[in-house]
């Protein structure tokens, strides 16, 4: 039976019998790397490390916004809103959502919005559907491609105008 406030409580003999640590004072005899000042972790000329985010295989997200993340894997399945730099599906791997990327590499299956702005590579077991908007694209014998497709027009003064094309 439990007495009231005993589990609350904690239990000071453990603290009792473990002897005090002395109290933290610098020694003439300390290595220099532990009195010097720490140097930053990122040197100024130095660029900051690839962020990777992968979705295994049998992982399921659903209505969350990826943002910062350099390179997306998806091996499950996501629902998202995705800005990235490097997008790549691989073959059992599903998004749903809206993605806007550079480079965009699909294995397996995307639905919804897709912008790439630098290329698009969908493999022969790639299914793509929805409005896909790309610069170059590379569409392999055996993939899957359906929906309002266009082409983004190239040149500084065209940035962000679409031509349609029609077909595949």
């Amino acid at each position: 039976m439990l007495q009231k406030d005993s589990l609350f409580r904690r239990n000071d003999s453990f603290f009792r019998s473990t002897p005090p640590l002395p109290p933290a004072t610098p020694s003439a005899a300390a290595p220099a790397a532990i009195t010097e000042p720490a140097k930053p972790a990122v040197e100024k000329g130095e660029e900051r490390k690839e962020s990777k985010l992968i979705v295994g295989p049998d992982i399921k997200m659903k209505g969350v916004e990826v943002a910062d993340c350099d390179t997306l894997v998806v091996e499950g399945r996501i629902e998202a809103t995705l800005d990235s730099r490097v997008l790549q599906i691989a073959p059992n791997g599903t998004f749903c959502g809206t993605v806007a990327v550079d480079t965009a590499e699909i294995h397996g299956k995307l639905e919804g919005d897709l912008t790439v702005r630098k290329q698009l590579v969908i493999h022969a077991t790639g299914k793509v559907s929805g409005k896909i908007r790309y610069a170059k694209i590379k569409v392999e014998e055996g993939a899957e491609l359906a929906g309002e497709i266009s082409m983004m027009e190239r040149g500084p003064q065209a940035q962000g105008v679409l031509v349609k094309r029609t077909g595949t």
